[in-house]
């Protein structure tokens, strides 16, 4: 019988998970398949409660349920738990187990591909939902010396940031964490002082509703910052053009998606992931990256 494990969000057409995920199976000749499980709202439990099926090993999960998906599981590790999202779920002893795997394929990304290293930056983060909840962990995890965290619904921002300031409190970090309205984004002195800026939303995702529209304008992006859009699909993205104009130095998403896949990868398998089959495939399925 073969073995699967799947992607669950919504939408999920644009992913290109399965292309590199497959890639590193077959490497190891499993008989494995990966595979797309768009879970409309509203419909996540019964696809969650799917994976207790004798042939699914597990999943990776994606907007919009990183979060939600927590309590429908029978465990999660420690980092998943602090950071309050999950992105891998790994089926062991029949139990479900959520895992994130986001928080060190960001790092990874930011260190191999740029030779960034976050110890003493200011970063500013678009978006509060579970891949913001990944990067900012990691940063203060990082010794970043500060974070803004921008969002649509200021609450969430808040809620974020607290979680961040507690976990500081209790592991004697000091990286100083504020929020910031939306609409501060359209003003070029919210960033004139970052090293770094993060797009965690799908602004400007491949069949997202706000796909073609980048979250900053030109005006606004400094000269001298590194733009990271977590997005990946479509390359580069409507961000990381501007940006590029603006004369800033930028980072697509793909490094992270390889990256977190490759440790997702290693959860369900026991193996060791064969990166640079995994990049290439991921490469060969966004002809424009680079």
């Amino acid at each position: 019988m073969t073995n699967l494990i799947g992607l669950i969000g919504y939408p999920v057409k644009h992913s290109i998970s399965p292309y590199f995920q497959q890639a590193a199976l077959d490497y190891y000749h499993l008989d494995i398949r990966y595979e797309l499980w768009e879970t409309k709202p509203g419909r996540l439990e019964s696809t969650i409660a799917r994976l207790n099926k004798p042939q699914n090993l597990g999943a990776n999960v994606t907007v919009p349920y990183k979060e939600t998906v927590l309590p429908l599981l029978d465990e999660v590790e420690e980092l998943a738990s602090l950071i309050g999202a999950v992105n891998t779920i790994v089926k062991r002893d029949d139990k479900l187990v959520g895992f994130n795997t986001d928080a060190r394929g960001f790092i990874q990304a930011l260190s191999k591909e740029r030779y960034f290293e976050p110890e003493g930056k200011r970063a500013a983060i678009l978006g509060a939902g579970g891949a913001a909840r990944a990067v900012c962990f990691a940063l203060v995890r990082e010794k970043a010396s500060s974070l803004v965290i921008i969002n649509r619904t200021t609450a969430r921002a808040e809620a974020l940031a607290d979680s961040l300031r507690k976990y500081m409190a209790e592991s004697g970090l000091e990286t100083e964490v504020t929020t910031l309205p939306w609409q501060s984004s359209t003003s070029s002195e919210t960033f004139s002082h970052c090293h770094l800026i993060i797009n965690c939303t799908t602004i400007g995702m491949k069949y997202s509703p706000q796909e073609g529209q980048s979250p900053l304008s030109f005006e606004v992006i400094p000269k001298d910052v590194l733009v990271y859009d977590l997005v990946y699909n479509p390359y580069p993205t409507p961000l990381l053009q501007l940006a590029r104009k603006a004369g800033a130095d930028t980072l697509g998403g793909l490094a992270m998606l390889v990256y977190q896949g490759a440790a997702s990868f290693e959860l369900w398998t026991g193996r060791k992931a064969p990166i640079d089959i995994m990049y290439g495939k991921a490469r060969e399925a966004l002809p424009g990256e680079r």
